[in-house]
């Protein structure tokens, strides 16, 4: 039996569980969401976890498929009601990982993946200490720089919190059970796979 906890303080039922809670993190830009989309091309019998987010849709993004697009009177009213597995404030805007679909998934036997942020991730490991937790690093500081740069999406002040947040990041990437350096996408790949199915 396994009690898990959100932020808030409010707790959820006691749930007994047979799947597995796999954690992915690591800073923005490292590269977290292509190796996801792939792992789950591979793997369909993966359960993807949609986050929440109060952040607008880049183009492209589908509400529920990407991410449940929130507005934060909405964010913080789940927050309040214990709805959340984790959730977290980045760049300006809240993240979270919604509570029942994890819990009924890991219920049913399935291996459910949370791509989050350092902060939600520190939260699913002291409130769910079984699951397996990945950090996705970058070749170097440099490496991310331009891999940010190049998505032209950033302002210059939001590149400078991003980079400065993600040295902070890095630094923790000792607290997790594995740590994988994206410098060749299918090696990461692979590593990852490793890890979860060896």
């Amino acid at each position: 039996m396994q009690l898990l906890e959100a932020k808030s303080g409010a707790t959820t039922k006691d749930y007994p569980y047979s799947g597995k809670l796999i954690v992915l993190t690591g800073p923005s830009g490292v590269g977290k969401g292509t190796l996801m989309r792939s792992l789950l091309a591979r793997h369909p019998d993966l359960y993807y976890s949609v986050s929440a987010t109060t952040r607008l849709p880049r183009p492209g993004e589908i509400d529920g498929k990407h991410y449940y697009f929130m507005d934060r009177g909405k964010f913080e009213q789940s927050v309040a009601r214990g709805e959340f597995l984790e959730w977290a404030e980045f760049a300006g805007n809240y993240y979270g990982t919604p509570c029942e679909p994890v819990i009924k998934q890991i219920q049913r036997g399935k291996s459910v993946v949370l791509e989050i942020e350092l902060e939600g991730a520190r939260q699913v490991r002291a409130s769910f200490p079984s699951a397996h937790s990945i950090f996705i690093l970058p070749p170097s500081l440099t490496e991310l720089e331009q891999r940010i740069r190049g998505r032209g999406q950033d302002p210059e002040d939001a590149i400078a919190r991003r980079l400065h947040r993600a040295q902070e990041e890095m630094n923790a990437a000792a607290e997790f059970d594995v740590q994988i350096v994206n410098d060749d996408f299918e090696t990461a790949l692979n590593s990852i796979e490793a890890t979860l199915f060896s």
